[in-house]
């Protein structure tokens, strides 16, 4: 566990393993341990793995109001600045694989490949930013623990709740601990997040996608879309897993994602 202070925050990361990087975005409103079971697979497999809090979540610091999506890729960004990491490969799953189309928007130079996990490229509906706003006012209102409890059979598929409490309890724990404000800055954020189907065509560099296919927030059919609209990139769909396959299946989502990793490219430094 490492701390940074930058762009006027402290930033809480996990940096392990050595080899190309490797960074993970965790979705909301989880924090950085949501990639526990990645990054000591990859961190053993030779890859440098990177996995920060983002702002508002886990260990960074809590910034109240709107958080967008820009923001969050700019504290990445510096952070990889910090941490003298030019070129990776990057992923990202839910809100995670939105900053990861965000990061692809602004910073396309720096990517080498991406990962999409159970996310949603399309801009928020007029319906959907009122019940974001909603939903931010509420948790500011109520805390964590109620919404938390509500969403965890969707987070989390049923049949894993009883069959992995373990992981059930990580999830669950995630979502109670995390801030009201942080979690509600991010809402907001995503509210007014832009369209990134017409981004999906100009991807230029190798993309996986992944879904459980018991998603019911971003279900198979979203993937499709992504899969079909960014030139050549493949799909992987999790049996028995919901929005958090790469915890609820983690072998199953660390073989699609070895696999992937294993036809990138050598980088010009790996060459040498």
């Amino acid at each position: 566990m490492s701390r940074v202070s930058l762009n006027g925050i402290t930033v809480g990361y996990e940096d392990e393993g050595s080899g190309e990087p490797l960074v993970l975005i965790h979705g909301h409103p989880f924090d950085r341990s949501m990639w526990r079971p990645q990054i000591e697979h990859f961190g053993r497999a030779g890859w440098r793995v990177i996995a920060p809090d983002l702002r508002g979540y886990g260990e960074s610091t809590v910034v109240p109001g709107r958080t967008t999506l820009e923001t969050f890729v700019r504290d990445t960004a510096a952070l990889l600045d910090h941490l003298g990491i030019d070129r990776f490969v990057l992923g990202g799953l839910s809100m995670g694989g939105q900053i990861v189309m965000e990061f692809y928007r602004l910073l396309p130079g720096r990517i080498r490949g991406l990962l999409l996990a159970d996310t949603f490229a399309a801009a928020e509906t007029e319906a959907g930013r009122t019940v974001r706003y909603e939903m931010a006012e509420r948790l500011l209102r109520e805390g964590m623990s109620g919404y938390a409890e509500e969403v965890l059979p969707k987070m989390v598929a049923p049949h894993n709740i009883k069959e992995l409490p373990a992981v059930a309890q990580h999830v669950l724990a995630m979502m109670s601990g995390t801030s009201p404000e942080g979690a509600a800055a991010a809402l907001r954020g995503r509210a007014e997040r832009p369209d990134y189907i017409a981004l999906l065509p100009r991807i230029a560099v190798p993309t996986l996608v992944v879904v459980g296919e018991d998603d019911e927030f971003t279900p198979v059919s979203d993937a499709r879309l992504i899969q079909r609209q960014v030139p050549g990139a493949t799909l992987e769909i999790i049996r028995r897993a919901a929005h958090m396959p790469n915890l609820e299946r983690e072998a199953e989502f660390n073989a699609a994602l070895q696999k992937f990793l294993d036809t990138l490219p050598p980088t010009a430094a790996a060459e040498r």
